[in-house]
This record gives C-alpha cells, structure tokens and sequence, in this order.
C-alpha cells in the first residue's frame, strides 16, 4: 500500500477499512459528498478527505447503527 501517497485507489480503501469495493460505489451513488476522483479509464482515486468521510460514514452506519436514509439526513439529503 502508498500510503505515503496523496491518493488510494478503491482496492486500497477496501482493504483498510474492510469493506467491499461495491460497497464503496455504492456508497458514492449514495452520498454525495464523496466523490473521489476518477481518471484514466474511470478508475477512483480517494483523497484523505474521502477516506476520512468513508471511514465516518461506516461508523455511522456499521457502530451506530444508523439507515443510509438517516446518514443522508445528518449530510443534509432529504432523499
């Protein structure tokens, strides 16, 4: 892993916070603060901004117990 790097690649976010890679598109389709970059080919790339919203969106919704819709009212989405 880059961890040294300014960005991760899906594959690396997964791994680090064992979750799936379609959990994480996903997640994208569902929130729409992460956004993560995507270059050459469609590939995701999350910066530190991203893998720090994933990993409080996965507390949200895998400690507290909290519903997708119920993390997209606490990001301010009525959807």
């Amino acid at each position: 892993m880059q961890s040294s790097t300014k960005f991760k690649t899906i594959s690396e976010v997964a791994k680090e916070y064992n979750v799936h890679q379609h959990v994480l598109r996903f997640w994208e389709s569902k929130f729409t603060q992460l956004s993560p970059l995507k270059l050459s080919g469609n590939r995701r790339y999350y910066r530190k901004t991203d893998v720090e919203l994933i990993a409080y969106i996965k507390n949200l919704l895998y400690i507290d117990a909290i519903s997708i819709r119920g993390v997209q009212k606490i990001f301010g989405r009525q959807t």
